[in-house]
């Protein structure tokens, strides 16, 4: 499966709170805010950049993120992502292994169902380790919506 690593997304309760500190401390620099709601799923997130590095912290306001933070607390590195040349073929090839691909609300998606509030088309796994989960993005729109929120930087 032609997979690359692309960021982890980290729940925190105080989106600005943690963009402050690791602005501070790391040198990263945030994106704008961005905001994906899609049913009763509600979460804002900033993208933090140093250079081609990338970390998404993620404020959940309602859905399953909502839910896992409010048990397990903040600071949670929940999702591992990467990105795939061919969404579709990494899709066919997912559920061919036995995977059952899902939406971030956990439900089966088909591989033509695989658009996002973002557009980016992305691919969840259902949690395999705790609260640990697997998404994979389609690259060339997701390279391009990263270039976009860095060359809002200032």
């Amino acid at each position: 499966m032609d997979l690359k690593f692309s960021h982890v997304d980290i729940i925190v309760a105080d989106l600005d709170e943690a963009v402050r500190y690791h602005e501070k401390v790391l040198g990263y620099r945030p994106s704008a805010r961005q905001v994906w709601k899609r049913g009763d799923f509600h979460v804002e997130f900033i993208v933090m950049f140093d250079g081609e590095e990338r970390i998404f912290f993620v404020q959940p306001y309602s859905g399953n993120l909502k839910d896992l933070m409010d048990e397990k607390g903040e600071g949670i590195i929940y999702r591992y992502c990467f990105t795939t040349k061919d969404i579709k073929a990494c899709h066919r090839e997912l559920v061919a292994a036995g995977a059952r691909p899902e939406d971030e609300n956990g439900n089966p998606i088909g591989e033509d169902d695989l658009d996002t509030p973002v557009g980016v088309q992305a691919i969840w796994l259902p949690k395999a380790f705790g609260g640990l989960s697997m998404e994979i993005l389609e690259e060339e729109n997701m390279e391009r919506h990263m270039a976009e929120l860095r060359s809002g930087i200032s």
